[in-house]
């Protein structure tokens, strides 16, 4: 019986629990990658992806082994952008995966069970769907706009993100223009979990850029313990 009720608490638990999620980006970073995701991570990210588009693959798995080390030493899950042949490479934690590449149900079943998953939804169907799938998140993507990608669908905004929030059970990752100055009104309207490029990427200090947005995370946190 007691097995079965390990097994179970096992299976139900929360995989994803990050607030602060960091999306590298190559031809943004003032730095190398690892020494940026280093900084970033001990301002207070707490998750990191890798996101890699136009490499060859033995440079991706190269800079995932690299990059996985770090995140290693800060207990911090490092999720593999789109390439599950990558994440299975370096034992990542996670793969995010988006609306046009392999569907959810087809990674669910090559990846091991332990293995985050992460899915990029613009509506609240995709947001259903995502959930039914077996996505451990999604990324409600963008919910501003936002220079980083320019082929995404039209922006969500404040109420939109709420009413896909609304909608699901799992977390909700917000990515899409969010800095230090609408950060504090996303967590209000239901992201779960800041994800961010430019804001840090693209800092001098990308440790205190981190720094700032967690202590906006903190900082509600608090006030919600506080009020409960």
């Amino acid at each position: 019986m007691q097995n079965l009720l390990y097994k179970y608490e096992v299976i139900t638990m929360k995989r994803f629990t990050s607030s602060l999620y960091l999306v590298t980006d190559r031809g943004l970073a003032k730095k190398p990658i690892e020494i940026l995701v280093e900084e970033a991570i001990r301002g207070g990210v707490d998750c990191v992806q890798l996101r890699e588009k136009n490499i060859a693959t033995k440079h991706f798995v190269a800079l995932a082994k690299t990059v996985k080390n770090i995140t290693i030493r800060y207990n911090v899950p490092l999720i593999i952008n789109d390439r599950i042949d990558v994440a299975l490479a370096v034992d990542a934690d996670g793969i995010h995966l988006g609306q046009d590449d392999m569907p959810l149900t087809n990674a669910r079943k090559l990846l091991p069970h332990k293995m985050i998953i992460g899915i990029t939804v613009s509506t609240i169907n995709e947001a259903i769907e995502a959930q039914k799938g077996g996505a451990d998140y999604i990324g409600a993507s963008p919910v501003f706009a936002t220079p980083t990608k320019t082929d995404t669908a039209a922006p969500l905004g404040l109420e939109g993100l709420q009413e896909m929030n609304d909608a699901v059970t799992i977390p909700v990752v917000a990515i899409g223009g969010i800095n230090l100055h609408n950060a504090e009104d996303v967590l209000l309207h239901g992201a779960d979990c800041l994800a961010v490029v430019s804001a840090i990427v693209c800092a001098d200090n990308p440790c205190q850029a981190a720094a700032n947005l967690a202590a906006i995370i903190k900082k509600l946190r608090k006030s919600n313990h506080e009020t409960e």
